[in-house]
């Protein structure tokens, strides 16, 4: 079971850390007395504090000397004119200051986003026609951008955007088997099976030629577009057309690297399964391992954006703006980048799930509520996904990164400022 540590390279710290930490969140000890109370770890001391001793007498004593000398009148402070005090700095609570780093560093300008969707745009237009071209056996479906940039939820920079490459599966040819049914028992997952064979033998469908083991694999698939994006597209011409420079990434992944004048952007390049209608799961070809390397992973991102803004237009409220603060916020921590969009967006739903009161007032007393889950969360190593809880959102991270994360957000939760 992971454990929060001072440290991830010094475990003596770490013991009986996450007891204290529990007990902390709830109010039972103080952040000094808990981290006293760990061998190894760090002692904070108050230099004022009752236990400071001849400190706290030399504080104290010369205070009153000061204000003794103050008294006393002098020949000058009959002759100097009374000097107009500086007035005392601007104190800010901690939602001002939340609500100023959002204006600061997560409003995208509408020129980005702009020039962003034009991009890509024109990029899908010459992808569309390239695919037309070079395999007009395959029944591809019109490409299609979109993702945090267009719902709205992209914070910080306009600089990635989803191209989805829908295939268009014959009707009554392929069915979908959940993940856990097949030997990869991912719940993640999904395979999709081709059938009818009786009827419509192998070869009937140009996708068959896709097919191991009876089923559309994923794996092949990405390995066709690799190659092609990769090695047959004349990105230099085409970025010479739009304004720009465009390369193949080499990575797992098929992406798009973008260098425009004004803004860099990456284009996720996502040959997907859609659903039957608006409501079904979309499933992506994904460079998985294992025995899932030939499955498709489920992407609920369009699921869980849909329910966010139906929560926050059905009472006005700040969910997705929280979402995007805590999206900056960890992008921006050494600690807490390994934290993506994926894992901070079950935090939101689930408190917008629970809570009521959603109204600007009160953001940043849901940011912290925030923290405090993803702490109790990590305690367990268990975030399961919001549409799917057999699915654990920490499953890939090392217990190490675990508990580099909690004692980040730890110490966040009693210093929130530090995070800004």
């Amino acid at each position: 079971m992971p454990y929060f540590g001072t440290c991830a390279r010094e475990s003596s710290a770490r013991i009986g850390v996450r007891a204290c930490l529990s007990a902390c969140l709830r109010g039972h000890c103080s952040p000094a007395g808990h981290w006293r109370s760990v061998p190894g770890s760090p002692t904070f001391h108050s230099p004022v504090g009752p236990g400071s001793g001849s400190s706290r007498t030399r504080y104290v004593s010369r205070s009153v000397r000061g204000r003794r000398d103050a008294e006393e009148p002098t020949d000058t402070d009959a002759q100097t004119p009374p000097q107009l005090s500086s007035p005392p700095p601007l104190c800010l609570t901690f939602q001002e200051k939340l609500l100023a780093f959002e204006r600061d560093r997560v409003v995208i300008p509408a020129a980005h986003v702009a020039l962003a969707k034009q991009l890509a745009g024109d990029i899908a237009l010459e992808l569309q026609a390239y695919l037309r071209n070079k395999f007009p056996e395959l029944p591809f479906g019109a490409l299609m951008p979109g993702g945090p940039l267009y719902d709205g939820l992209q914070a910080g920079a306009a600089e990635h955007v989803r191209l989805l490459v829908p295939l268009v599966l014959e009707p009554g040819l392929w069915s979908l088997v959940p993940g856990v049914d097949t030997v990869a028992r991912d719940p993640r997952c999904w395979a999709v099976r081709r059938t009818q064979l009786e009827f419509c033998p192998r070869g009937s469908s140009p996708w068959d030629r896709f097919l191991v083991g009876g089923y559309l694999s994923s794996r092949v698939l990405l390995e066709l577009l690799r190659k092609a994006l990769t090695a047959s597209v004349n990105w230099p011409a085409i970025g010479s057309l739009l304004g720009c420079l465009i390369r193949p990434s080499v990575a797992s992944e098929l992406l798009l690297e973008v260098q425009h004048e004004h803004m860099e952007l990456t284009v996720s390049v996502l040959v997907a399964v859609p659903g039957a209608s608006a409501d079904d799961h979309l499933l992506l070809a994904w460079p998985l391992e294992g025995l899932a390397g030939n499955l498709w992973l489920q992407d609920l991102y369009p699921v869980e954006a849909a329910r966010l803004r139906a929560l926050d237009e059905r009472d006005a409220g700040t969910r997705r703006r929280l979402l995007l603060l805590l999206c900056v916020v960890c992008h921006s921590h050494p600690a807490l980048e390994r934290l993506g969009r994926g894992h901070l967006t079950q935090v939101v739903l689930r408190l917008g799930e629970e809570e009521v009161n959603w109204a600007e007032e009160v953001l940043g007393e849901r940011f912290l509520q925030a923290l405090e889950l993803l702490v109790g969360s990590l305690e367990q190593a268990n975030l399961p996904c919001h549409f799917n809880p057999s699915v654990n959102l920490l499953g890939g991270l090392w217990e190490e990164e675990i508990d580099d994360i909690g004692y980040a957000l730890y110490s966040g939760l009693k210093a929130p400022e530090g995070l800004l």
